[in-house]
């Protein structure tokens, strides 16, 4: 599968309360999240962010609390997938349990810029950004680890196994 979206930068060490404030934790429900992320580090994300865009960071992505609700929050407003330096383990079980793809990527995550647009084949990990004209690799997922994020998730992923 190949994802392709517009950039937005964000830095290192990017929190689970920066993603979703523990203000709006009051509900689970994917589409109210997706109304404040990341409106910490950018008010207007929530209102800008367009279906597809892909969300580039430095190191430890996700730190914080284990809460489910920022790869939520992430993946309900849009977001394709997130590139990132390096991410938090508990945020990275989070992310591919709820089927959303995440790369990492240290040359990626320091080049691109805000706005960039980008094109990721998911099988390979080549990442490439086409404002820039530059290629960089992430580690790409082995297939069944594809097969789960394509499937949206864990939970859909072992009902479509069982029902087989």
């Amino acid at each position: 599968m190949i994802e392709k979206g517009r950039t937005w930068k964000f830095g290192k060490d990017v929190d689970t309360d920066v993603i979703i404030p523990a203000r709006y934790l009051n509900t689970s429900e994917p589409e109210a999240l997706a109304q404040h992320c990341m409106e910490d580090a950018d008010p207007e994300f929530p209102r800008k962010v367009a279906q597809g865009d892909i969300i580039v960071a430095g190191k430890n992505f996700g730190c914080g609390s284990s809460r489910e609700h920022a790869p939520i929050a992430i993946k309900a407003a849009g977001v394709s997938c997130v590139i990132a330096s390096s991410f938090a383990r508990i945020f990275y079980r989070n992310a591919l349990n709820i089927g959303l793809p995440i790369f990492e990527s240290a040359e990626a995550a320091e080049k691109i810029q805000q706005g960039d647009v980008v094109e990721i084949d998911e099988a390979s990990g080549v990442i490439e950004n086409l404002s820039r004209g530059e290629t960089y690799q992430a580690v790409p997922f082995p297939p069944f680890m594809q097969e789960l994020i394509k499937a949206g998730g864990l939970v859909p992923y072992v009902a479509g196994k069982a029902g087989k």
